[in-house]
């Protein structure tokens, strides 16, 4: 278990980084310097032009007033989803970034329900059920294992109610593994100054550099999620309707979108049914 005084010092990742491939270290990647600086990249303000009203307007056309964010970061869209009403409990694996997301509420004046909680046994901490789930910020690129991805899947599934959703969001991995992309700073990370790039690049591994105005860098090691890898995981753990969307629009066929979102439905669908 990763001691606080740990995840105070910089990050660790031996002599041979790019072998860093297990779940269990996204806890010590955030350290407490990296995670006061993570709003300086997300930018608050830019993000929330960038993306409107995409995520409340889902969850609302779902009839959805209790949500579950697995993976809040510093905050951003348990906020946004408090101030527009939504009843929300916040959930993160890092301790650093609970702490930080439960500071920024309190800053907006919001109070924060927060469980600290690691995905893959996610039901021994959460006991009760929620109209959706969201896992945004590129976050379930966090887990390098398959047996891990499916049982995250199960456990979100398992605390839904039963028409409920999954909103799931990741980069546009296939444009960067088959080079025909690189990663955008159009909607996600907008601020200034500030960049989120590959250093290193392959099927299993996608390490990407932080870079900061002041020259603080940090990296993080992910899984290159490839987008209907991504669907077919979760149809195979009992989600029957999915809809993605590229850089928040159902129809980017003909774009090259840098991140996709996911909405899968827990709802039973009998065979037939449109």
């Amino acid at each position: 278990m990763t001691s606080i005084l740990e995840l105070d010092k910089g990050q660790d990742y031996g002599k041979n980084p790019t072998e860093i491939r297990e779940t269990d270290k996204y806890v010590e990647e955030y350290v407490h310097n990296f995670v006061n600086k993570w709003d300086e990249l997300i930018n608050w303000d830019q993000r929330a032009e960038a993306e409107g009203n995409f995520f409340l307007e889902l969850l609302r056309s779902h009839s959805a007033d209790k949500v579950l964010d697995v993976a809040c970061g510093t905050g951003y869209h348990s906020v946004q989803l408090l101030q527009a009403g939504l009843e929300v409990t916040s959930c993160d694996g890092s301790p650093m970034m609970l702490a930080k997301a439960f500071e920024n509420a309190r800053k907006r004046g919001h109070i924060l329900r927060t469980i600290q909680a690691d995905w893959r046994w996610l039901n021994r901490s959460v006991h009760d059920l929620y109209d959706a789930v969201i896992c945004l910020g590129n976050s379930f690129t966090h887990i390098h294992e398959e047996n891990d991805r499916r049982k995250s899947l199960a456990e979100y599934y398992a605390t839904l109610r039963h028409d409920g959703i999954l909103i799931l969001d990741h980069r546009n991995y296939d444009a960067i593994l088959d080079g025909s992309a690189k990663p955008s700073r159009n909607y996600y990370y907008g601020s200034e100054g500030v960049t989120a790039t590959p250093d290193y690049v392959d099927e299993s591994l996608a390490r990407f550099k932080y870079s900061f105005e002041d020259g603080d860098e940090y990296h993080l090691n992910m899984f290159p999620l490839r987008v209907n890898y991504v669907r077919q995981l979760m149809k195979e753990v009992g989600f029957q309707e999915i809809v993605t969307y590229g850089d928040f629009q159902e129809d980017y066929k003909n774009q090259e979108p840098d991140f996709f979102v996911h909405v899968a439905s827990k709802k039973y669908v009998e065979e037939g049914d449109d």
